[in-house]
């Protein structure tokens, strides 16, 4: 069972792996590849990365939770894990409002007479 702590640690893995361009990217490719997933060599010509450093990257987001592979002989093919965008997407529809505060700190500290 997914408690509020762990959904917490899950989104903010996932937001830190997506937050490098690469990775970004990458993820994009992996997100419109669908079903059929993609192998790394192709997102590597995709996006001009050498091999090994996509290979770093592509491991960070199987970490974050966000891609998984599957190795046939010596080729290995990403696909994005299905609803992994979804526990994000509900993590802040859930929690979204009491992560905000009501009052920014700017507005505060702003004249309201001009």
């Amino acid at each position: 069972m997914r408690t509020s702590l762990n959904l917490q640690s899950e989104v903010l893995a996932a937001l830190t792996a997506l937050s490098q361009t690469t990775r970004l990217q990458a993820f994009c490719i992996l997100s419109a590849s669908g079903d059929a997933g993609i192998g790394a060599g192709e997102i590597a010509k995709q996006l001009g990365t050498p091999h090994n450093t996509l290979s770093t990257h592509l491991a960070i987001l199987q970490r974050a939770g966000l891609i998984s592979s599957i190795k046939k002989g010596r080729s290995v093919t990403y696909f994005v894990v299905p609803d992994s965008l979804g526990t994000m997407i509900s993590f802040f529809i859930h929690n979204g409002s009491a992560a905000v505060p009501q009052k920014s700190l700017l507005d505060q500290s702003r004249p309201t007479n001009f």
